[in-house]
């Protein structure tokens, strides 16, 4: 079954390539089964490799440059984190008209959170070992070699304001999705008002993950058991890490998570509008393509819609 296409520029990528690939490269793997795992990201094609090994392959031209970079940093991020993260194997080369470099890591066993799987006691246990991380990630150094690299420059450790017209363009574009039960006009609101203290960076620059939601995440025995995916790692102002707070969190467990990572009124704001930003960008792209994908996003612009607290 060919994978689905996600992007105009979409890298042909299946079993038969990876195969080739891994014995070409991995001859030690030759005669391992290879095959799909369903929940693929957007960003790259997942393969098993036998029974511990996963196989991540750029989706896009040009997809190499976060393989690179979770290959320098991810180590240095595993000893400071609480909870697993992808150990990295091997580096693949291009190869059989493949352009990009890809990765092997190590399969971590879990589930993806949801709300259905996060019972009323384990949400407030999800709570406090995701503040972990939070407080991990801006409390661990950066050093100067990330304080200098411009591949740990991204829009979502930036200002709000960067993206200003283009979310104000997204919000339109929704009123034309058939079906979307998005109140536009509620989205402005609540993104004009997030507008009116967002004009100032945050003088102090941490690291963020860039995309910590649910789909980057796995759970064992309703634990916070691995971060996923850090191909969004950069350095800057770490609000856009607060989305998972509405997309998986009650409001009681949610406060919680605000306070055990100590995050102020501010910053709870401005990670508030993130959460609905990454919402709205999600439907004009990925409506026909990654159903599922939207309707979590969906789910997660209703509640900060919902959401009055200060």
């Amino acid at each position: 079954m060919p994978l689905v296409t996600l992007h105009s520029d979409e890298l042909v990528v299946n079993e038969v390539l990876v195969k080739a690939l891994v014995a070409d490269q991995l001859p030690d793997h030759e005669g391992d089964e290879v095959r799909r795992v369903s929940a693929s990201g957007s960003s790259n094609a997942l393969f098993r490799l036998g029974n511990e090994l996963l196989v991540r392959l750029p989706r896009q031209p040009g997809g190499s440059a976060t393989i690179l970079k979770e290959a320098r940093w991810l180590a240095y991020l595993g000893e400071a984190l609480p909870v697993a993260v992808p150990e990295i194997v091997s580096l693949g080369e291009p190869g059989h008209g493949y352009p990009e470099r890809w990765s092997i890591v190590r399969w971590i066993a879990g589930e993806p959170p949801t709300k259905a799987t996060l019972t009323h006691a384990s949400q407030d246990q999800f709570a406090r070992d995701l503040a972990g991380v939070l407080r991990a990630l801006r409390e661990l150094e950066v050093p100067p070699a990330g304080r200098d690299d411009t591949e740990l420059h991204w829009y979502r450790g930036g200002p709000l304001t960067a993206i200003d017209a283009d979310i104000r363009a997204y919000a339109e574009q929704c009123r034309g999705i058939p079906d979307l039960d998005l109140d536009v006009d509620a989205v402005l609101r609540v993104w004009n008002a997030a507008m009116c203290e967002a004009d100032t960076p945050s003088p102090v620059r941490h690291w963020l993950h860039g995309d910590l939601l649910a789909e980057n995440l796995l759970i064992r025995d309703g634990r916070l058991a691995a971060v996923l995916d850090f191909g969004g790692l950069a350095v800057g102002d770490p609000t856009v890490d607060l989305v998972a707070a509405w997309e998986l969190l009650n409001p009681d467990a949610r406060e919680l998570l605000r306070a055990e990572a100590g995050i102020d009124g501010r910053a709870w704001r401005l990670g508030r509008a993130w959460a609905l930003a990454i919402a709205v960008m999600t439907f004009p792209y990925y409506w026909h393509t990654m159903p599922e994908r939207c309707a979590t996003r969906l789910a997660l612009a209703h509640q900060v819609l919902s959401d009055t607290s200060p």
